[in-house]
């Protein structure tokens, strides 16, 4: 049986791919490195993650993008021999405005190397590849049109343009083929070919708890294309209770052994169309065609559990709990925010960690995040940190953390005499809260971290490894973990939009350096561990 979500955690707008017996999904990842992240699979059942793509400054360039801006919604697809990956890089989205540009690369492997990006345009975002390998074998860039003008709806609909694939560029104008439903905010597009049809499949209905798929063909490439009559492909907005909710963004793939399924997004709250700290994940759908020729799946609703396809099982090792970054790089669960982790300022050796301090936690330049997603609802992340602070604009300890208007803080600093002392701090739609006690430490010695999450609660806890150390103790805070969500994240003023919250919770190891020391601090190990039961 296939379990939902089988992607956890910040892993939003899968776009799924087959090349042989080989199954790939690629989700967004907004202002984290490396861009666009990687999911290997040969039963649908099984999942490794290989890491990102884009995973240096030649690739991608994410200095300054806002919070949930970046990388959104890439496609990923194959032929010539050829991977090619096709993305989005958000510079600006709010006040009215979306900058926007496109890129495509590729590789012979999806693990690379990959080729320098190359602009495509900057009319919309959610962009993928078709290769019609049924008709004229030319290729086809979708996306959904974006209109900045007050007086019209900023989503115009789905456009197409034709791809060279040998030049690499644009040919001809660009046709919209349609507007999408009555649901609104037609986004999302992935084109197929099946029995002499064309298939449309897009998001609909926003990003929340209102999210669809919609489906319609043609027969010719250009349209016009005709709505599905039956309604939408998937979605979950007229059922609070199902336990997968905002389920839409598919992306459709065909077996060796000729079954179909569809790769979608989906959210689960913690209380009925409440906050989703787990942030947008990725799970798959069964897909059955009607007699007329109609994608299905069963009741139009997300299953938790469904059935695999007829293919050997694959199971994959389970990754270790404890990290003690043995490797010359950092491993695939973990991610940098808005800077690829470069030896400049970050180095694995083993039995450690090293992280040179940088910006501020509101900064987007050269912040020092390393940083992995929260997977379950019950989860503790845990460090030993060694660090040597000598004023208070030096700082390094564990985060729980959303972006740059939401997070908790655990950390090390020091005394305006310079002696260490243990503080916690949490930011909340941008307002500063410092939390008592201050825990006096001694020079030199290390201290263990520990964040626990357990379902809307986070607490801290820690350890000295003094005389008689039972382990981490608590701090006496009880802090409101679902500030690190989406629908938290969001920030309307006079009803403009001024922030989106796309991404999901991160638990992760942050140092700053304020006044440009050149400070560092060592983390010999991290242990991050889920707990089903419900105890973390």
């Amino acid at each position: 049986m296939i379990h939902n979500p089988v992607l956890r955690g910040f892993e939003p707008d899968p776009a799924i791919l087959r090349v042989g017996d080989d199954f790939y999904i690629a989700t967004s990842t907004f202002e984290w490195y490396p861009g666009v992240r990687i999911h290997h699979s040969r039963d649908l059942v099984h999942w490794r993650s290989l890491g990102g793509i884009l995973d240096g400054r030649r690739l991608l360039d994410l200095t300054g993008v806002p919070d949930s801006g970046g990388i959104w919604a890439p496609g990923l697809s194959h032929t010539d021999g050829l991977f090619h990956l096709v993305f989005t890089v958000v510079d600006t989205y709010a006040e009215g405005w979306k900058d926007l540009p496109n890129y495509v690369t590729t590789a012979p492997s999806v693990e690379g190397p990959w080729s320098d990006p190359v602009p495509l345009h900057g009319r919309g975002f959610d962009v993928s590849l078709f290769h019609d390998h049924k008709g004229d074998g030319r290729s086809w860039l979708v996306n959904m049109r974006f209109d900045w003008r007050p007086e019209r709806e900023g989503f115009a609909g789905i456009e197409i343009q034709e791809y060279d694939r040998r030049t690499r560029v644009l040919l001809g104008e660009p046709r919209t083929i349609t507007v999408g439903t009555a649901a609104g905010v037609a986004e999302g597009p992935h084109l197929y070919r099946r029995n002499g049809w064309y298939y449309l499949v897009h998001a609909e209905g926003g990003t929340g708890y209102e999210h669809g798929a919609a489906v319609a063909r043609s027969r010719e490439l250009l349209g016009p294309y005709e709505p599905d009559p039956a309604g939408p492909l998937l979605t979950s907005r007229h059922d609070p209770a199902l336990e997968l909710q905002k389920a839409g963004h598919c992306s459709l793939v065909e077996t060796v052994t000729g079954q179909w399924y569809a790769a979608h997004l989906t959210a689960r709250p913690y209380t009925e169309r409440g906050r989703c700290v787990l942030g947008r994940e990725t799970a798959l759908q069964p897909v059955d065609w009607s007699e007329d020729g109609w994608p299905r799946i069963a009741g139009r609703v997300p299953a938790v559990t469904v059935a695999a396809p007829d293919l050997p099982p694959a199971p994959v090792p389970e990754p270790p709990a404890t990290d003690r970054f043995d490797g010359p790089v950092l491993g695939p669960d973990w991610s940098t925010l808005r800077r690829p982790a470069d030896p400049e300022w970050v180095e694995p050796r083993p039995g450690r960690l090293r992280i040179l301090g940088g910006q501020s936690p509101v900064g987007r330049r050269t912040p020092s995040l390393v940083a992995r997603r929260v997977t379950a609802k019950r989860c503790s992340f845990e460090t030993e940190l060694v660090y040597a602070p000598r004023t208070p604009d030096h700082m390094a300890g564990l985060t729980a953390y959303y972006n740059t208007r939401n997070w908790h803080y655990l950390y090390v600093t020091a005394e305006d005499d310079g002696s260490p002392v243990l503080r916690a701090q949490s930011c909340e739609a941008g307002r500063l809260t410092a939390h008592p006690p201050r825990i006096p430490l001694e020079p030199g010695r290390p201290v263990v971290l520990r964040a626990e999450l357990d379902g809307p609660r986070l607490r801290f806890a820690y350890d000295t490894g003094g005389i008689g150390s039972r382990g981490p103790r608590p701090l006496r805070l009880d802090l409101d973990a679902t500030v690190l969500s989406d629908e938290h994240a969001d920030e309307f003023h006079d009803g403009q939009l001024r922030v989106l919250g796309f991404t999901g919770a991160m638990l992760g190891l942050w140092v700053q350096d304020l006044d440009g020391a050149g400070i560092h601090a060592d983390f010999t190990h991290v242990t991050y561990r889920t707990t089903p039961d419900g105890h973390a």
